[in-house]
């Protein structure tokens, strides 16, 4: 199971005025850990106050650029975003877990395939992974990007973009959609909902000839997105979500079902099998397998608590577990029995979780 290690800090670039492009090394001994695919993220921890704060930040450096880079950008009130932005110096160090996520595909270089990517504000850092890798190892294939922001100076990695369209001449495709900032086309103005979906569908991309869309950004954005996706005849299992920020803070309260709360007042026995070894914990139905592991002082991995991330995912051996929400696993893992342990409450008398799997 995924560990944390050290990565050094190698170079800081401001990308916008309240976000910056951090640049890692892992030690020799951890490189062939931190080997990521395009779409990927890193969970980093550190102490603040005496407190760890742990947060998830996507790669976007592409696959063959040699590089492991992250983009991070200023929230308000956000401790770890903060730090990195303003304090974060050049031969520092930080702790991170080897790249995680599912939010990528298969690359084929004798493939010709058109791709599609949404992404709003900061949630082009995976998009852009994605596009760099797919221009460079898909030789025929094309990449389309719509990225949504409030206007042109808070546009992340856009002097990079442009570079990309000028190499890629014919094969990237950029729409800038600006919230405050009128362009020529009016389409182009305003917030990306359903109904400017729909209107880019039927005047400039072609959804008939697209193989994957990608979706990143604030979650209502892209719910709307993949509506007017499989409305215009794109098949769900062609779109992946990738959300970088969530409406809920953390553990989301299980919606108690009736007859339910005489059977949550016994116990439950959690095997949990962590890093080879496995141990026996009792807990109650209310708790978390996640935060009933950490309660016993297990080392169990994880991230976000908000069914965002994929970083806790576990999957049940044996009993039955109900997820409050899921934001992260695709249909096929949770068919297999994969579930994101900050969400999963069990529903029977005995669990058997593993996470080495």
């Amino acid at each position: 199971m995924a560990r944390f290690h050290d990565l050094k800090v190698t170079d800081i670039k401001k990308t916008i005025r309240d976000a910056v492009v951090v640049s890692l090394q892992p030690a020799p001994e951890s490189a062939d850990a931190f080997g990521f695919r395009q779409g990927q993220y890193l969970t980093f921890r550190r102490e603040f106050d005496g407190q760890e704060l742990r947060r998830s930040y996507s790669i976007c450096a592409g696959l063959d650029d040699g590089i492991l880079q992250v983009g991070i950008k200023k929230v308000d009130g956000g401790a770890f975003s903060t730090f990195a932005n303003d304090t974060l110096k050049i031969g520092d160090h930080l702790s991170a877990m080897p790249p995680m996520g599912s939010f990528t595909s298969d690359l084929d270089p004798g493939a010709r395939r058109n791709y599609l990517g949404f992404a709003g504000g900061s949630g082009i850092t995976p998009v852009l992974s994605i596009m760099k890798t797919v221009l460079k190892c898909e030789p025929g294939s094309s990449f389309t990007l719509v990225y949504a922001n409030r206007g042109v100076n808070s546009i992340m990695f856009r002097e990079e973009i442009e570079d990309l369209k000028n190499s890629y001449m014919g094969r990237l495709t950029v729409i800038h959609v600006l919230e405050s900032d009128a362009q020529d086309i009016e389409l182009f103005t305003g917030r990306v909902t359903e109904e400017k979906c729909a209107a880019l569908f039927a005047h400039w991309i072609d959804l008939s000839t697209i193989s994957a869309a990608f979706i990143c950004g604030p979650e209502p954005m892209m719910l709307g997105i993949a509506r007017a996706l499989e409305a215009h005849g794109l098949e769900k299992s062609q779109i992946k979500f990738e959300l970088f920020a969530s409406s809920q803070p953390g553990r989301a309260k299980r919606v108690e079902t009736a007859g339910q709360a005489a059977s949550d007042t016994g116990k439950t026995r959690i095997s949990i099998t962590l890093d080879g070894a496995t141990r026996s914990l009792e807990s109650d139905r209310n708790t978390s397998i996640l935060d009933a592991a950490l309660a016993n002082a297990l080392d169990a991995p994880f991230a976000c608590k908000a069914g965002v991330c994929s970083t806790c995912r576990c999957k049940v051996i044996e009993g039955d577990v109900e997820m409050a929400a899921n934001h992260a696993l695709e249909d096929y893992e949770v068919s297999r029995g994969y579930v994101l342990s900050c969400q999963a409450y069990p529903l029977t008398d005995t669990i058997v979780v593993d996470y080495d799997q």
